[in-house]
């Protein structure tokens, strides 16, 4: 199947008890054996399993093209549950890209993985840099976000995870900016791709999920599985229904999306008091080549920063009437954030930049809200 019919079939079948097409919530937290003791549907306590996360679950794989996937409560307790699943006979070493995600900054600074790993940070669109860190120590897991950010810089996925396997290293690919429609990691080699199924997936700001990928089947993969069944920080099966309903629109919807963000990149990048565009579908953008590559649309999201300094991006960024201020991305709202003030003193941000997702608004009521508040 194609991807847009796995998106609508794969993971889901026609209700047997009552020929629903769309697929029943099942709440229960228990299930009933059968008079020899078995489980005869498979299903024994909603934290182990539940119908709901298995036809999520499922439909994940298909459309990443991978082995399997295990689904939590949030992207951040999928991302923690994939660091802490490093297999004991891994070398506890990262390399983490130097552009990401503020809330793996966090977890990196103010848990006990930051003190349980040896993290190097490298600028992941240098090959050297990469192949340099990797060569320097035994390294377990190389982590990857592409586009990343907030700065969208593009990494070379094949050639990250060539010099990765050459190490022994584990590979993951954070996919949540491009979403399995644009780009798959997993057939670039890459071990796990993980997602925020909060932002496109999802892809109405109202569920809180997210997912780890598996290409194949591996002692890391156990391990992830184990944790997810130990731990606890398993989604609701509701959780589940939501970004399984949200699966189905996630090609024509992020059709849209790319299609808005191209033309929002394009009006500013001529815009007078605007000093730079982060947009890897701009024919300047250092990372365009690559991401022509490996990507099959440049996505929805995309940041620019201000002439001037944060005075600036913050009066920009108050002076919006429909887009939104708040954080998260990939609904349908086009939402607007100074991501420097967000994140603290700490910030590798820009003080003059901001972050946007570009919703599903016609887009020329984008460029006209954007016009009037970039005005001086």
């Amino acid at each position: 199947m194609r991807f847009e019919t796995k998106a609508i079939h794969a993971g889901r079948s026609i209700d047997s008890a009552t020929s629903s097409v769309t697929m029943p919530i099942y709440p229960s937290t228990t299930f009933e054996r059968a008079e020899d003791g078995s489980y005869p549907n498979e299903f024994e306590y909603s934290r182990d399993n539940n119908p709901n996360r298995r036809a999520l679950e499922d439909s994940l794989t298909s459309l990443e093209d991978g082995y399997d996937s295990v689904t939590f409560a949030s992207g951040m307790a999928a991302i923690t549950s994939l660091i802490e699943a490093l297999p004991a006979e891994q070398p506890r070493r990262m390399i983490m890209p130097q552009d990401m995600y503020n809330g793996i900054r966090s977890l990196l600074s103010k848990t006990d993985i930051g003190s349980n790993f040896d993290i190097e940070i490298v600028d992941m669109t240098d090959l050297h840099a990469v192949e340099k860190a990797v060569k320097n120590k035994p390294t377990g897991l190389v982590w990857m976000e592409t586009p990343s950010n907030p700065l969208l810089q593009v990494t070379d996925i094949e050639a990250v995870t060539k010099i990765a396997q050459q190490a022994g290293a584990y590979t993951v690919v954070d996919n949540t900016f491009a979403t399995p429609v644009l780009q798959r990691p997993l057939t670039f080699g890459v071990d796990f791709a993980i997602h925020s199924l909060t932002k496109y997936i999802g892809g109405h700001s109202d569920v809180m999920i997210g997912t780890a990928i598996a290409r194949s089947d591996s002692p890391m993969l156990a391990n992830l599985r184990a944790w997810q069944h130990s731990k606890g920080a398993v989604p609701s099966p509701f959780d589940c229904w939501l970004a399984l309903r949200g699966v189905q629109t996630l090609a024509p919807r992020m059709k849209d999306h790319c299609a808005n963000a191209t033309a929002i990149a394009d009006f500013l990048n001529e815009h007078p008091n605007v000093e730079v565009v982060h947009y890897p579908g701009l024919a300047d953008h250092p990372g365009h080549h690559i991401a022509a590559q490996q990507m099959d649309s440049y996505g929805g999201m995309l940041s620019f920063q201000v002439k001037g300094g944060q005075r600036e991006a913050m009066d920009v960024a108050a002076k919006v009437r429909l887009l939104i201020r708040a954080t998260s991305l990939g609904g349908t709202h086009s939402l607007i954030e100074h991501r420097a003030s967000l994140e603290g003193s700490e910030t590798k941000t820009p003080a003059n930049l901001l972050r946007v997702s570009i919703g599903l608004e016609h887009v020329d009521d984008l460029k006209e809200d954007l016009m009037q508040a970039l005005e001086q």
